[in-house]
C-alpha cells in the first residue's frame, strides 16, 4: 500500500476544540478507549500538528477563547428546531 499523506482543513475554532479533546484524552483515563497502541502514534501527531498550529493554546485567556470557540461550533438550537419545523410541512 502507498503511504500517502492525507491533508485535513479545519477552522481555528474547529482547531481550538479538538486540540483541548486530545489533550484531554491523552491525559486521562479517557486513554482506556483506546485499544490499539498503534492509534496513539496518529493522536500524537495531530496533537502535535494542532500544539503549533495554536499560539493561543498558551495566551492567558485561553480559557475564554475556548469557550467561544465551543459555542461558535454547537448547533444553534433555534436552528434545529426551525429545521425539524420544516421537516413536519
Amino acid at each position: 500500500m502507498e503511504n500517502t499523506e492525507i491533508i485535513i482543513k479545519l477552522t481555528s475554532d474547529e482547531a481550538l476544540v479538538l486540540s483541548d479533546w486530545l489533550e484531554r484524552v491523552q491525559m486521562t483515563d479517557l486513554g482506556r478507549l483506546v485499544d490499539d497502541e498503534a492509534v496513539w502514534a496518529p493522536i500524537h501527531r495531530l496533537a502535535g500538528t494542532l500544539d503549533r498550529s495554536l499560539p493561543g493554546i498558551f495566551a492567558a485567556d485561553y480559557g475564554e477563547r475556548l469557550d467561544a470557540a465551543r459555542s461558535r461550533l454547537r448547533p444553534d438550537l433555534d436552528d434545529s428546531a426551525s429545521d425539524e419545523e420544516g421537516a413536519d410541512a
